[in-house]
Order: structure tokens, then sequence, then C-alpha cells
């Protein structure tokens, strides 16, 4: 199999010893828009993709917000189609955005942070050459995330039905107090009183979840994690409940009553709705850099162990 040549040019470095050919043959590239400077950014990972053999694809809304040409412009599900790897630069929202389209196709998505924090972004801008070739040469670490699937229910009947990757949140308006029933499996657990509840995935402990005071939750925990927000009992504490099941969230009480997938809301409850939320059956596929772990990345974004003495350590990267 033909590699790169090295040369005297810095600029072709990241050529040296990769494969010229790639496991992929056709990829997405997905963009946040409204970042600075996405264009070119976008072209030189096309250059990189078309250089290792693959046809590139944009998604359209990106095409259309960042004028690049050159390449087909695509709609999300035409991309789940004909794609076979989606690169997508941006922040955890934007991956969101296009996560919960590609899942049901399959299609394993290589996030690139331009964002803050970046979970689900976890590769550095500065070192996307080095990991997309990386991966591109099969070189990665692979897995999958659950989603919540659910269903807005008025009188029995569905009004209203979204995936969320990662977290479905009741709120009220005008800062009032709400009252929601939950039930798991048809077993009821309690009447909350408080200023709204979230049902987080794996994936969403780290977003909404963790900052109303909940834990964080492995991606590899088969579970949900439920969530108040601002309860008025000092008792109501989050709980972890297994994903193999339904949990059922009525609307008893509260002033201008919605609920969020993700960014997809629905602002006009009523009393009586119920929300049910069941594991969706399809998962988003992630590949990382080698090397990659999830503890690395928390340790990470979360400024664990600053300040603290370099210990020694068994496989998990090198200290942060």
């Amino acid at each position: 199999m033909a590699t790169g040549v090295c040369t005297a040019d810095p600029s072709q470095a990241l050529w040296c010893n990769f494969p010229m050919t790639s496991r992929f043959r056709h990829a997405a590239l997905v963009g946040k828009y409204q970042s600075h400077g996405m264009r070119p950014l976008l072209e030189d990972i096309a250059h990189v993709l078309t250089r290792r053999g693959l046809e590139v694809s944009v998604e359209q809304a990106t095409a259309q917000a960042t004028g690049i040409t050159g390449y087909p412009a695509l709609t999300a599900d035409d991309l789940g189609r004909s794609c076979d790897l989606a690169i997508v630069v941006g922040g955890d929202g934007t991956m969101l955005g296009i996560a919960r389209h590609l899942a049901r196709y399959g299609v394993p998505m290589v996030g690139i942070n331009m964002g803050r924090l970046g979970f689900i972004t976890d590769v550095p801008v500065q070192q996307l050459h080095h990991a997309l070739n990386a991966v591109l040469s099969g070189d990665f670490e692979e897995e999958s995330r659950a989603m919540l699937q659910g269903r807005v229910l008025r009188g029995g009947e569905p009004i209203y039905e979204a995936v969320a990757m990662n977290d479905v949140v009741l709120r009220s308006g005008a800062t009032a107090m709400m009252e929601l029933r939950v039930a798991v499996d048809g077993q009821f657990v309690a009447n909350f009183r408080a200023d709204g509840l979230i049902l987080a995935s794996p994936t969403g402990s780290t977003a909404y979840a963790l900052s109303a005071g909940g834990p964080i939750l492995h991606p590899g925990v088969a579970g949900w994690l439920m969530v108040p927000i601002a309860s008025h009992m000092l008792s109501t504490r989050p709980i972890v409940l297994p994903d193999t099941g339904e949990v059922t969230i009525e609307v008893v009480s509260g002033r201008e009553p919605s609920v969020n997938f993700d960014m997809q809301s629905l602002a006009s409850l009523l009393h009586g709705d119920r929300i049910s939320v069941r594991r969706s059956a399809h998962r988003v596929r992630f590949l990382h850099p080698p090397g990659w772990n999830y503890y690395a990345t928390l340790r990470h974004k979360l400024h664990w162990n600053e300040g603290a003495m370099p210990a020694s350590h068994d496989g998990g990267g090198a200290p942060t």
C-alpha cells in the first residue's frame, strides 16, 4: 500500500507514514457555520479526505452558510444514506444536532472541537490532521452511546415525538414551581414539586444534569439519570434508573410548562400531558483517535488533578 512521501515542506509533513488509501469511502462534513474561519478549516479537511481517496459531501446548511463549493451539498438524511463517515467540526451542540440524524443510519462520527468543553467533540482543532489521518487508516477507538426516544401524549394520543442524545428536560415558565408525577414501567415513583426535571442519558450526565447536582454516569452504564431541578424538598435526590423500560412523566401543575429534547422544544404543554421516554433503537457511533479514554476526557475537561503531584498510572494516557 502506498504511503505519503515526506518533503522539506512542513505543511506536507502530515502525509508522512500514512497510507494514501482509506478504509472509508465517502465522508460527510458538518460545521458550526457561525464560527469564524469555518470555511477554510472545512476546505482543509476536505483536502485531507480527497487526498486519501474519499468522496466528500457537505451538510446542506453548512454549505449554504459558509459558501463552500466544489462538493455536493446534501441534507442530513441524504448524508446518512450516502456516507460511511462524518467529520463534525464545532462544539457539542453541533454534534448533538447531526448525531440524532446520522444515528439511524449507523454512520460513525469524528468530533473536531471548536467549542469550549467538547465532551463529545474531543479532538482539538490543533490535532485534527494527525487524528484524522489515524482514523482514516483504521487506527481508532470506537464507542457507541445510547439515546432517548421521547413522545408527548395528550389524551392518550401522541402529539410530538423526538430523539435526544443528552436529555429530556421539563421546565415551568416564569420561575414558577411545577408538580410532576413520575412512573417507571407503570410503577408509581413520586410526585415531584420542583422547578423542573431532567432525564439524562450517560452522555447528558455531564451537561445540564451535572450543573443541577446530578452525578456523572459512565457511558458504559445502561441507565438514565433523573435529576430534579431546584426541588422543594431536601430529601428529593437524583436517581439512576435502568434504561430497559419506560419512564412516564405527567404534568400535574405548573405555569407555562415546556419540554425540551436536547435543542428541540415543545413550549405548549398542558396539565395532564404525559411525556413517555424509552431507549432509542438507534445508537450514536463515535470514532476517537488512538489512546483516547473516557477518564482522561473527564480529567481534562473538568480540570481534575490540577495542582496534584504526578502519580504513577497504568494505561490511562499521560497525566494532565
